[in-house]
């Protein structure tokens, strides 16, 4: 089972939007998935509670339950597991760090967000853990900043090849309890989520056989 964790210090990245698309584009693409919330904010159990789709399922663990939640789940035959962390360097935090394949941590293209990244690189490097950034919430247009902040980030680690654009469908979609794969198929928010997950799956893949 291959476990896959949503992580940064900086609020207001994206990340439970992220987290909730993944899981929705892995199960598409015939991964048994299970989400689990780990922040205190609560919005990926939120966006659950507005799902009329049974799958994947969502529940809300704490940290001195998530070793043993993790054990459970690979029982029941699931192949991955998402998780949203809280925005904070917290317990949960780091009990999610500890058992991950791979850690995403999105990051707007603005220098707040990439200095905000360093003490989550910081803890994970110290784990050994494997991590990428994902450019998230990029700007659609003519504008240098995706191209600078891609730079600056490559600079500090791996940096996923799929830029997250701003574009409404992610709004929408978690706002009916979807992911951007079910809200709009065809969309180019759709595609983009689908790339990021087969990035990321080939990335566990690699930490799990390598």
């Amino acid at each position: 089972m291959k476990v896959l964790s949503l992580m940064t210090q900086k609020g207001g990245t994206g990340k439970s939007t992220l987290a909730a698309s993944l899981g929705v584009a892995a199960h598409e693409a015939g991964e048994r998935t299970f989400l689990i919330d780990m922040d205190p904010q609560g919005s990926l159990m939120s966006w659950g509670s507005r799902r009329a789709a049974e799958q994947p399922p969502v529940d809300r663990i704490t940290p001195d339950k998530l070793a043993s939640a993790i054990a459970a789940l690979a029982k029941q035959d699931y192949s991955l597991v998402v998780i949203d962390t809280a925005g904070i360097d917290s317990a949960a935090t780091s009990a999610a760090m500890q058992i991950s394949n791979l850690c995403l941590i999105p990051a707007r293209p603005s220098a707040l967000d990439i200095e905000a990244a360093r003490p989550t690189i910081g803890a994970l490097s110290r784990l050994q853990r494997s991590f990428a950034f994902v450019l998230n919430q990029a700007p659609v247009g003519r504008t240098n900043r995706p191209l600078d902040a891609s730079r600056a980030l490559g600079l500090l680690g791996v940096l996923a090849p799929t830029l997250i654009a701003q574009r409404s469908d992610h709004m929408d979609a978690v706002a009916l309890g979807m992911g951007v794969t079910e809200f709009n198929p065809t969309g180019k928010a759709a595609e983009e989520v689908r790339q990021l997950w087969a990035w990321a799956n080939k990335r566990m893949e690699g930490e799990r056989h390598g």
